[in-house]
């Protein structure tokens, strides 16, 4: 039998070897720079951005974070503004790393997408073929007098295709009464299970809260597609990443831990209690955030800088290349950057209120700008995390724009001011 280290005892001794036998860690590749007036950036437009967004934290009491706009190919703005660390009134630098929460899920559903690419699966693939624990799924349908639930068979089996696009029927512990109390009873939350095999082998255990496809979710789906990297590639989701996403990419900063000479780079999640929340699944305590490190998942557990998450993003802005090295396909970043949802579901207006945008794989996609409500551009796509970061693919303005923060809960009205100051300082 052949016994397998176990993550944290790898990790140890890997840090060990470093330290003793290699040269010092890789500073963070940055993309080349270009002059904001050359790529079409307005100067007055880059200092009320600044501004507005310093005014905004500093009225909201929000810390601070870094802002990062490449366009045309480069950097056209990257700055820092406010305190990583309230406390101590540690100045926030451009390298700070974050947790960037759910904006672990794109990178999650591009490493799949690799593995669509070399004819691992067909998106219309049902989950048992792979999932063996989701064979006999049945939906929710309501309880009977005595209180039992009813179960219904499926329309049709959940796919891959459902996972990438939240339609697979499976949240993340809220819902009616009934199923919610079954994902309690089994402790069904990323901040409790030990592993993707465990988590699927719990939800093949609750009944779907709808018929796949006939609703958007947002839920475990993100999982589901992790666990499926870790089952058609045959390594451990996050040395896949590393593999063929961090690495290629010089990604130097983007993992689920933070070693022990870059701590001193990290940003504190501020306005979050250490006290164990009522309902587990919006645990967003920082000692759980660290648990990531040996029990990756794909719904959150990323850290990464913003000079990191931009390089991901320019990949995806040139069609999945970046500086000679290709992640995806062109045509694979043309359909993961579609709305995939199905036409009943139509946007994520009623789901998320966000009326005119629909949902690809892995990101939400701009379809209709004036419905919603903002500046933006047809086909601009992107995501957020809870702890208020946030990502925009332009690829009609050829720019992409990320912001870091670390604040909790996410302050919505933050990324929707950020997306307006980012679009009102495009001159050309």
């Amino acid at each position: 039998m052949t016994v397998r280290p176990s993550r944290k005892l790898l990790t140890a001794f890997a840090a060990g070897f470093l330290l003793a036998a290699s040269p010092p860690l890789a500073s963070a590749r940055e993309l080349p720079a270009v002059d904001p007036a050359a790529a079409g950036l307005s100067a007055e437009g880059l200092a009320r951005l600044d501004a507005a967004l310093a005014k905004a934290a500093a009225e909201r009491n929000i810390p601070g974070g870094v802002v990062l706009i490449t366009r045309k190919g480069g950097v056209a703005h990257l700055t820092s503004f406010g305190l990583a660390d309230r406390e101590s009134r540690r100045p926030m630098r451009k390298d700070e790393i974050f947790r960037i929460y759910s904006m672990t899920k794109p990178v999650i559903s591009v490493a799949l997408l690799t593995l669509y690419e070399e004819g691992k699966f067909q998106l219309g693939d049902p989950l048992e073929l792979y999932i063996p624990e989701f064979k006999g799924l049945k939906v929710f349908a309501g309880v009977d007098e005595a209180g039992n639930m009813i179960l219904e068979e499926p329309k049709r089996k959940p796919t891959i295709h459902d996972a990438f696009r939240h339609t697979l029927g499976i949240g993340a512990g809220g819902g009616p009464e009934a199923v919610a109390k079954l994902y309690t009873e089994r402790k069904m939350w990323v901040n409790t299970m030990e592993s993707l095999k465990q988590q699927m082998e719990l939800l093949g255990e609750v009944p779907l809260l709808f018929h796949p496809g006939e609703q958007w979710l947002y839920g475990y789906g993100h999982d589901v597609q992790a666990y499926l990297v870790e089952h058609f590639s045959g390594m451990p989701v996050d040395e896949y990443l590393q593999k063929r996403i961090f690495g290629p990419l010089q990604m130097v900063d983007t993992g689920y831990g933070v070693p022990p000479e870059k701590r001193g780079r990290v940003a504190t999640l501020h306005d979050v209690s250490e006290e164990t929340p009522p309902f587990p699944a919006v645990d967003m305590r920082p000692s759980t955030y660290e648990r990531f490190a040996e029990h990756p998942f794909g719904t959150l557990g990323l850290w990464s800088t913003a000079m990191d998450y931009a390089r991901f993003a320019q990949m995806l802005l040139n069609g999945g290349e970046l500086e000679g090295v290709r992640i995806l396909g062109k045509k694979t970043v043309e359909l993961m950057a579609s709305n995939n949802l199905p036409p009943d579901v139509g946007t994520l207006a009623a789901a998320r209120g966000m009326p005119g945008t629909g949902y690809g794989l892995g990101v939400s996609v701009q379809l209709d700008v004036p419905a919603d409500g903002n500046l933006s551009s047809p086909g601009a796509f992107g995501w957020s995390g809870a702890a208020t970061t946030h990502f925009i693919v332009d690829p009609l303005e050829e720019m992409t724009a990320v912001l870091m923060m670390q604040r909790a809960p996410m302050d919505a009205r933050m990324i929707s001011e950020f997306q307006t100051m980012v679009y009102q300082s495009i001159s050309e």
